[in-house]
C-alpha cells in the first residue's frame, strides 16, 4: 500500500456525514444480539417491565403494587384486582472505538473513470464512525467515541445523548483527523484493552481498524468480549483499501519493480521485487491474515465485517450491515 495525500478532507459536519448520507440511515438503529437494560428511558426495548405506554400483560394483584395500575375495568367486571404491566424502552450505550494509528492514513487512491478518489482509511473509519454514532443519537441512545493510535490531545468522547450532540461528535472526529497519527507505533493490544477496560453500562461496542499490528490483533480483540466485558455487544469492522486486498491494482500508483518498502509505524525497510510470484504469497498471506483475524472475533464472540474502503458508506450500513445483523 502507498501513503498518499488526501485530498479535500471534511472540516465540518456536513462534509463528514452528507444530509443525503443521513436521511438514508435516519430509520436504521444498532441492533444488539442480546436485551440490555440501559440508564435513561431510550428507544430499545428492554425486557424489564415498567411505566411506558406500551402494555404487555397482566398480573394479580399482590399488595404493595401502585394502585394507579389496576385495571379497574376487569375489576368492575369479575371483582379481581388485576395489575397492568407495559414494556420498558429504555436506552443503550453505543461505543465507538477507531483506530487512528500511522497504517489508516494508507488506502487513498484515484477515483476510476469518474468515480470519486477513494480516501483513505482514516477517512473512512472516521466517516463510517460519524454515521453509526448518527444512528445511536437519533435514537437518542447513549453514543462515547475512543481513539487510539492518534496524535490528538482528545482520546476520549465520553457518552453523549441526543441529535443535539451530533456537532460535538463531529468536532471531536474532525480533530481527530486534522491531528492524523502519532509518530510512535502504537501498541494494539494494549491500548485497546484499556479502552475496552474503561467502557461502562450494557450495550453495543464497535472496533474499526485495520487490525495491521505488528504482535497481532488477538489480544485486543480478546478484550472485547472477554467475560469481564461480557455485558458489551461487540463488532469489529475490519477496513482496508482495495489496493491492500488486491495488489494489482497498486501497479497504477508505482508498485512495480525493484523497491524499498518502508513500515509507516516501525520504520523498519525491506527490498522486495514484484512479480507474479511475489503477488501469489502476498495473496496467500493476505487470506491468512484474514483467517486469523476472523478466528480470532469468532473465538471471542466478537462479529467480524471485512470493510473495502470503496465500498459506499450508505450501501455498507443499509445492505451489508443490515444482513450482518448489526443494523436494522
Amino acid at each position: 500500500m502507498l501513503i498518499t495525500t488526501q485530498t479535500n478532507p471534511p472540516r465540518s459536519l456536513e462534509e463528514l456525514l452528507p444530509p443525503g448520507l443521513a436521511a438514508k440511515i435516519d430509520r436504521l438503529d444498532v441492533f444488539s444480539r442480546r436485551v440490555f437494560a440501559g440508564k435513561l428511558p431510550g428507544e430499545r426495548r428492554s425486557k424489564r417491565r415498567g411505566r411506558s405506554v406500551e402494555f404487555d400483560d397482566f398480573r394479580p394483584y399482590v399488595a404493595g403494587d401502585d394502585l394507579r395500575h389496576v385495571d379497574w375495568n376487569v375489576y368492575g367486571r369479575f371483582e379481581r384486582l388485576i395489575i397492568k404491566l407495559f414494556r420498558e424502552e429504555e436506552d443503550l450505550a453505543l461505543h465507538l472505538i477507531i483506530d487512528a494509528s500511522a497504517s489508516m492514513g494508507a488506502g487513498s487512491e484515484p477515483g476510476r473513470g469518474s468515480a470519486q478518489e477513494i480516501p483513505s482509511k482514516a477517512l473512512y473509519a472516521h466517516r463510517l464512525a460519524m454515521a453509526l454514532a448518527y444512528v445511536g443519537l437519533v435514537k437518542n441512545n447513549r453514543v462515547s467515541v475512543a481513539l487510539f493510535g492518534g496524535a490528538a490531545a482528545a482520546r476520549t468522547l465520553r457518552p453523549v445523548r441526543g441529535r443535539t450532540s451530533l456537532r460535538r461528535i463531529s468536532e471531536f472526529l474532525l480533530e481527530s483527523l486534522r491531528s492524523g497519527a502519532s509518530n510512535k507505533s502504537p501498541d494494539f493490544n494494549a491500548e485497546v484493552r484499556a479502552i475496552a477496560a474503561r467502557l461502562s453500562g450494557r450495550g453495543i461496542v464497535v472496533l474499526l481498524s485495520d487490525l495491521l499490528a505488528s504482535d497481532g490483533a488477538a489480544g485486543g480483540l480478546a478484550s472485547l468480549g472477554a467475560a469481564e466485558h461480557g455485558a458489551l455487544d461487540a463488532y469489529c469492522l475490519q477496513v482496508l483499501s482495495p489496493s491492500e486486498l488486491d495488489p494489482v491494482r497498486g501497479a497504477g500508483m508505482g508498485l512495480t519493480g525493484d523497491l524499498r518498502l518502508t513500515d509507516i509505524e516501525t520504520a523498519r525497510g525491506v527490498e522486495v521485487t514484484i512479480s507474479p510470484a511475489a503477488i501469489a504469497k502476498y495473496r496467500e498471506n493476505l487470506a491468512e491474515f484474514l483467517d486469523d483475524c476472523r478466528g480470532a472475533c469468532r473465538s471471542r464472540g466478537v462479529a467480524h465485517f471485512l470493510v473495502p474502503t470503496d465500498t459506499p458508506i450508505d450501501r455498507l450500513v443499509i445492505d451489508s450491515l443490515r444482513r450482518g445483523g448489526m443494523m436494522r
